[in-house]
């Protein structure tokens, strides 16, 4: 987990997680971001296919907490998905990363737009991560939805 997501999951605590309205902005369409701080993409090296980098705020007792993640771009978001979960997926070394469902970290999630993927970390140091789609308990047989390629 990066230190800016432990820090806001720290800072959000138990009992404020329905005080904390997530806002996302679409740094590409707005051309700015209300932020806190103007913190560079950590996801600029990676390749990305069906994934879309946003920086997204977070507000905290009326103070805003920015932070970037990656999201299913609108087309890969808008397909139909049944009969399974999403999950993240690192197929080097068999890894599984979190998403970021509002305030709290989740393995899987059913909804293509909850996939939110805030941990860097997780992403910089695996050549490739998928989002895939399907039994958590059978990656090999879970469709690959999405991807983010480092050249190393």
């Amino acid at each position: 987990m990066t230190a800016v997501t432990a820090a806001a999951a720290l800072s959000l605590g138990v009992g404020s997680a329905a005080q904390a309205a997530p806002h996302s902005v679409d740094v590409a369409a707005s051309g700015a971001a209300a932020s806190t701080t103007d913190s560079p993409n950590p996801f600029a090296a990676a390749e990305l296919d069906g994934l879309q980098a946003r920086q997204v705020t977070m507000w905290h007792a009326g103070q805003p907490l920015s932070h970037w993640v990656l999201t299913l771009d609108e087309e890969t978001a808008t397909r139909s998905y049944t009969g399974g979960v999403f999950f993240l997926y690192a197929p080097a070394t068999g890894d599984r990363g979190w998403f970021r469902n509002l305030d709290l970290m989740a393995s899987t999630v059913k909804d293509p737009r909850q996939v939110t993927i805030a941990d860097a970390q997780f992403v910089n140091s695996h050549p490739r991560v998928e989002v895939r789609y399907g039994d958590p308990a059978q990656p090999d047989l879970a469709r690959t939805v999405a991807t983010s390629t480092i050249w190393m």
